[in-house]
């Protein structure tokens, strides 16, 4: 197997091939990235979007959609919809929400982990739509904090796909959004 060189930035001490320590101003070696473990960290996140699907009406179409060949979401690194909430970082609740499933829509919120985001899509998940009555909740942020809302009834999927943009910049921005619930 070949050396590796690193020219002026290994040393040998006692036999021992020493890294020299690189303070600022020295030129850094060529293939060598210096950054901050957050900023690796955040960047990787930028890539790759991990969405649950909880699709509950027909705004769950226009979701399905997003993923299909025409509007692509695999662009932004959100190709595969997971089904569980330890593997996803982004929630869409596509529909309306009914008082029954609010509590299961709370406790997946709760299993995913940090930091989470949640897109609230269509007019019956960001107000209860048409439907004013006891059986649906009349918004999703009652029952756990929204990031971004897409209107529309239902809404396109290219409307869908543009908060995808802005929870990949804000995901390569910052580890975690602030909470409030």
């Amino acid at each position: 197997m070949p050396e590796l060189n690193f020219g002026p930035y290994i040393s040998n001490e006692n036999g021992k091939k020493v890294v020299k320590d690189l303070t600022f101003g020295n030129p850094t070696p060529e293939g060598v990235v210096l950054t901050t473990l957050d900023s690796a960290v955040n960047w990787m996140r930028k890539g790759s979007i991990w969405p649950m699907t909880f699709g509950l009406a027909c705004c769950a179409i226009e979701m399905m959609s997003m993923g299909a060949a025409r509007f692509d979401i695999a662009r932004f690194g959100a190709e595969v919809f997971r089904p569980s909430p330890r593997q996803s970082d982004l929630m869409i609740i596509a529909g309306r929400v009914s008082n029954k499933m609010a509590p299961v829509i709370r406790l997946l919120w709760e299993q995913m982990p940090e930091p989470k985001w949640v897109i609230s899509m269509g007019a019956c998940a960001t107000s209860g739509g048409v439907f004013q009555n006891y059986a649906l909740v009349q918004s999703v942020n009652q029952v756990i904090p929204v990031d971004i809302y897409v209107p529309g009834c239902p809404p396109r999927p290219s409307n869908s796909s543009t908060p995808l943009l802005f929870s990949r910049r804000r995901s390569s921005k910052s580890a975690a959004p602030s909470r409030r619930l």
